[in-house]
This record gives C-alpha cells, structure tokens and sequence, in this order.
C-alpha cells in the first residue's frame, strides 16, 4: 500500500523573524492528492503578512490565539480572535493576514485543498508592489509616487510586528463604513457540543451545515480515552486527512487485494486515507488521544461497521461470519464513532 504516514517533525523548518513554519505537500507525501498542510508559529505580534491564495485556506489553532483580518469578495471586512481549538476558513482568492496575539503568540495547522500547493508560493502584497512601477502605484492608489519608495523589494512572509491592541479596535478601524459578512469565516470548534459523546471519548464535526462559509472542507476533532478505539468506519465522499494534536494512536487501513497496512502516530504526525477505505485507529498511551480529520467536501459522512451489520437481517451476517445471530444483536447499535460505548 502507499505510504500513508508523514511528520512535520520531519519537514525543512523555515524561520524569520517573527515566526516558523513547515510544510507537507503532495511533493513530499505521494498520497496527499486533497491536500497540502502547513504547520506555522507566530510571536506575539509576529505577522504571516498580508497575502491571498488560488486555494481555500482552513485553519486550526493548536495554541495560543491568533488575530485573523480578511476581505470578502463584496467588500465586507471581518477581524477576529481564533484562540486554541478554534478554526478559521478562506475562500480562494479573498485576501487575509495573520498575527500572532499577546502573550505567547499563536502556532496553527493550515490545509489547502490542492496536496500541490505550497505556502512559499502564494500572492504577496510587498510582491505585488515591489514589481509594479511607482507611477502605477501613484495613479491607483491617488498618492504621490514617493509614498512607495521604502516599500520592501523582498517579500516579508513572515516578520516581527507590533503586538496588536484590543480586539475591538482593529474591528472599528477595519470596518468603516462597509457591512459585515452575513458569516463568520472563524468557529470554535473546541467550544461545540461534541456530536457524539461515549465512554470511550467523543467527536466534533464542523461542515457547511454549521460553519457556514466552509464550503469546500469538513472536519471531525476526535477524542479518545486511554484503551478507546475510534470504531472500524469509512467515508465515502472524499479522502481523509488527518493531524495529531496530542496523545499517541495505532491507525490500520483495509484496501482491495487485500491490503492492510498499520502505522504509529505521535503529535505532529499526519495520516491520509483514501476515499472508501475502512480503518481504525487505537489510543496506545496513557493519555486522551486527539486528532483531526479533514475532507475535501462541503458535508461530513461515515459508514461504520456495526452500523451496517445491525441493520441487515441477521440471518445474512450470521451466515457470512459463520456465527450465531445472538451474536450480531448483541453488537453495539447506532453510530458510537468512539468505543467503548
């Protein structure tokens, strides 16, 4: 089977003033067709500067809390707070900055739905300008052409700023005039009522149905009791990127052939499973196992084992099994994501 296991631990870490970060892409994790990921670190007042991508962006904040400004396609300005367990999400083309907020500043998981894509190659503002003539500039913006003759001829990426005051002013100073976004492109995650809630842990999902500018990408945040196991399931609408925030797991993948294949993960480690296939995946530690998993589709869906065994007649399962139908209806009922139930 392809290799379905990579770290950013393992990834090149670029570092400038103000920040880190490393990157997963397709280039370096065959498997990852949906998506490239990016683990960044800000300082308190460090800036991921101004920029906007071919792709979507979606976020999620691991620690800290992190100043997000963006612009929507009608002119409609938001700036807000993501603290640790919270996400944000970007529409191709919409242009957005990052900072990381006092005192520790902010490190993020970012995931573009193309594994081609690259955070050294999005569109720059100090690029942009750097490569166009101050007369241009004078003319479009209605300034004298000196106003540009310090701007950087290099871009910033990533640089040390000023750490930013309260909230509520730079939300005044951005909106002016201009209406809001009738949808937030921020959601705390870690805030919601889990989905589904059992002795063995519980799930957080995130789609279009309830984050409602996440278009293109849905989430499920699983947690895992020691000795839990995230129950033997598939998705059938998109491939699977996972993270692993914190604790250590055990992760089987089935294939055709057959094919099975198992791996070890440990915080900054990233799984990828494609669409269909069926897995698992067990907390082997002594602490609360969590994890992410990511699609390239506007709604979450599963299909589980038990699920599908109770609800066919159990004189077939019985018979394909070559056991007893008291067996079968002693299986666990309904969808428990997380076992023990």
């Amino acid at each position: 089977m392809p290799l379905f296991w990579a770290s950013f631990n393992n990834a090149h870490t670029r570092i400038q003033s103000g920040g880190w970060a490393r990157q997963v892409t397709q280039a370096d994790f065959a498997i990852s067709t949906d998506f490239a990921g990016v683990n960044m670190r800000l300082d308190a007042g460090g800036i991921r500067e101004m920029h906007w991508h071919q792709q979507s962006e979606w976020a999620f904040v691991s620690n800290g809390t992190c100043r997000i400004t963006i612009l929507d396609q009608l002119g409609r300005p938001q700036v807000a707070d993501v603290g640790a367990g919270g996400l944000w999400f970007f529409p191709p083309g919409l242009p957005h900055s990052l900072q990381g907020v006092g005192p520790d500043g902010a490190e993020f998981i970012l995931a573009f739905d193309n594994g081609a894509s690259s955070e050294f190659n999005t569109l720059l503002l100090t690029n942009w300008l750097a490569h166009t003539p101050p007369e241009v500039l004078a003319k479009n913006f209605g300034v004298p052409a000196e106003t540009f003759r310090n701007i950087p001829l290099d871009n910033l990426w990533i640089f040390q700023g000023e750490v930013p005051g309260p909230l509520a002013a730079d939300q005044a100073a951005a909106q002016g005039n201009a209406a809001r976004p009738p949808q937030s492109f921020v959601f705390d995650l870690a805030g919601m009522t889990p989905n589904k809630q059992t002795k063995g842990g519980n799930v957080r999902i995130a789609d279009s149905t309830n984050f409602h500018t996440s278009t293109t990408t849905a989430v499920a945040m699983v947690t895992v009791h020691p000795g839990g196991m995230r129950e033997m399931h598939w998705h059938p609408n998109a491939d699977e990127w996972q993270y692993y925030v914190k604790g250590q797991a055990r992760m089987t993948v089935f294939n055709t052939g057959p094919q099975a294949m198992t791996a070890d993960f440990r915080p900054g480690d990233i799984g990828y499973i494609k669409k269909s296939l069926g897995h698992y995946i067990e907390n082997t530690g002594t602490d609360d196992l969590v994890f992410l998993e990511v699609f390239k589709t506007p709604h979450y869906e599963e299909v589980t084992l038990t699920d599908w065994l109770t609800h066919t007649p159990p004189a077939m399962v019985a018979q394909t099994l070559n056991t007893d139908q008291a067996a079968i209806r002693s299986f666990p009922r309904g969808i428990p994501d997380v076992l023990p139930v």
